[in-house]
């Protein structure tokens, strides 16, 4: 086989080793003294010139060319300087900061932002100016979620493997959607999925498809529960005909402590959110079995449809994880879909002490998982897991342009036919190459640890005089409120404690000692840790804690003050 001819395009006053560094660039296999004496090779090297070939053109297209990472050895050193660059200023305004946060309020970075317009018509800074001032005004008031104090929502501290792979990620730049815009990660993505569904023990008829996150798998839940349900029930399909008229009497139910998502994507999906059914929960705020069955046969014997049960393992506030397999034969003894949000929860597959707590999730109908909490991945990273993987039919399409027919009776994967997204993250590379690296041990151990420190902090609380522990933990989140020793004459007590706990945590903010959340728990508002970092210890918490109460003795003091300025007191 003739070995193939090498194009190269190089300006009229291109030097011969100019010539030769290109050639050597793409890979020809021609040297420069083959084709000099040979006049068709020639012409077929250097084209015939276009207007956009001209010596000018070509000049602007390599302009264009250092903009971009190719073969060229001048993009690759341009690279490696501004990575270098990338990486100083990362570790200068972000990974050495000795606080949670800067404390700058909204109005101090909207003015810093506002200084530089957003698209100059001719830029005159340097790569290294814009580099170091955009990381001044931007990385150094971030929330540095690498921080033991930054402890207010399930936003995880990425590993060092999957920060790696976010590199290799936007360099290629794949798009999952079809098989010749992803070769090889379409192939990883499916691995991994194959992995994940051993991981929450499905069978050899389940797939699943990565996703941005809960919202997007929750979304996804419900929207192949409502159409596997018009096709049983009516024989209908709405991806083809829209909703049908009984679609008004359809219901979903969950917990009362369930994700908001769920109200969302009743909406998104033409129901509304009076389609959405919430049962109490006992005092550990999981949903009681006995409830849900009996909301289920009021619903039935007032002539509306219950078609889907979302369970939750791991609730936001409390971790609570939902009877799984009460609520498994409650499904199936009425046909209803389960669709289990393990958002949370998910991750204690990975532990050998706790994955007992998610028995039962094996019998759901789908599976939400992100991995951008408990497995430690960047934003944004998640999969959604389906049992039955003939039920991605009710929103399959195909486009003759990005996956046609012909390609699925030839046996070209495209991950398009089963998800809600076109273009998609190769995001399933960073989940691989961090479970290649740290191995399933490290991730138990990292679960194991989160969840002996939450339980370590709630001791804690219930130590101290002036906190209040909402619940005992159930994964890694601590719900507690400060509860003062005093209450102004005149000031109602819920309402002054509530006060309190909001000033609270905004102080804390605003002097960059810890990121903590807020909640509402029966009317009153409480603060929340979410010991989701794994270098967050006892220690750690010891001292927010302790940040706490004196901040809220403070500010006890400086409120009853300005009550008394105000003639309240």
């Amino acid at each position: 086989m003739s070995s193939p001819k090498t194009y190269v395009l190089q300006p009229e006053d291109a030097t011969a080793d100019d010539t030769q560094r290109a050639e050597r660039n793409v890979g020809g296999s021609q040297s420069a003294e083959a084709t000099a004496g040979d006049p068709q090779t020639a012409r077929e090297n250097t084209g015939s010139r276009s207007s956009a070939e001209s010596p000018a053109g070509t000049r602007k297209s390599e302009r264009f060319a250092g903009m971009f990472l190719t073969e060229s050895p001048q993009s690759q050193e341009v690279y490696r300087e501004m990575m270098d660059l990338v990486s100083d200023v990362l570790l200068r305004e972000f990974s050495s900061a000795s606080k949670p946060y800067s404390g700058a309020e909204p109005n101090q970075i909207a003015a810093a932002l506002g200084r530089q317009p957003v698209c100059p018509e001719k830029p005159d800074t340097d790569m290294k100016t814009l580099l170091e001032r955009v990381g001044a005004e931007v990385l150094r008031h971030s929330a540095v979620v690498t921080h033991p104090a930054c402890i207010a929502h399930l936003h995880c501290p990425p590993l060092m493997m999957s920060i790696a792979a976010e590199a290799w990620i936007g360099a290629t730049n794949q798009s999952m959607d079809s098989w010749d815009q992803s070769m090889s990660g379409t192939l990883l993505e499916e691995r991994v999925i194959e992995w994940l569904l051993r991981l929450y023990k499905y069978g050899s008829s389940a797939d699943g498809v990565f996703t941005s996150g809960g919202t997007q798998s929750n979304f996804m839940g419900m929207l192949l529960a409502r159409n596997e349900y018009a096709r049983i029930k009516w024989g209908w399909n709405i991806q083809k005909r829209g909703l049908p008229v009984a679609a008004c009497r359809m219901r979903v139910l969950c917990s009362e402590a369930a994700h908001f998502t769920v109200k969302q994507s009743a909406a998104l999906l033409g129901l509304g959110e009076q389609a959405v059914v919430t049962v109490e929960t006992d005092h550990n705020h999981r949903i009681r079995p006995e409830a849900l069955e009996r909301r289920v046969r009021e619903l039935v014997d007032g002539g509306l449809l219950p078609f889907a049960i979302v369970a939750t393992a791991g609730t936001t506030d409390f971790g609570s994880i939902d009877p799984l397999p009460e609520l498994a034969a409650i499904a199936k003894q009425y046909g209803i879909w389960l669709h289990a949000d393990a958002a949370y929860g998910g991750t204690l597959a990975m532990s050998e002490r706790y994955n007992g707590l998610l028995r039962g999730l094996e019998q759901a109908d789908s599976i939400t998982v992100d991995f951008h909490k408990g497995f430690y991945q960047s934003i944004s990273c998640g999969a959604f897991l389906l049992k039955d993987k003939s039920r991605f039919g009710t929103i399959r399409l195909n486009a003759d342009y990005l996956n046609p027919q012909d390609d699925e009776e030839d046996g070209v994967p495209n991950l398009v036919v089963k998800s809600i997204a076109t273009t998609r993250r190769f995001d399933a590379l960073k989940l691989y190459l961090s479970l290649q690296h740290y191995g399933r041990q490290s991730f138990g151990e990292m679960v194991d640890h989160t969840m002996e420190t939450a339980l370590a902090t709630a001791r804690l609380i219930r130590e101290e005089q002036q906190l209040e522990l909402i619940a005992e933990p159930a994964l890694s989140t601590v719900v507690f409120r400060y509860a003062p020793a005093w209450c102004p004459e005149g000031t109602e007590p819920g309402e002054w404690s509530d006060e309190l706990n909001n000033a609270i945590r905004s102080r804390l903010l605003r002097e960059g000692w810890a990121v903590l959340a807020r909640t509402m728990v029966n009317g009153r508002r409480c603060l929340k840790l979410t010991l989701l970092n794994p270098r967050t210890e006892v220690k750690h918490t010891a001292i927010i804690l302790r940040k706490v109460v004196e901040t809220g003795e403070a500010l006890a003091r400086e409120l009853a003050v300005s009550l008394d300025s105000r003639g309240r007191v």
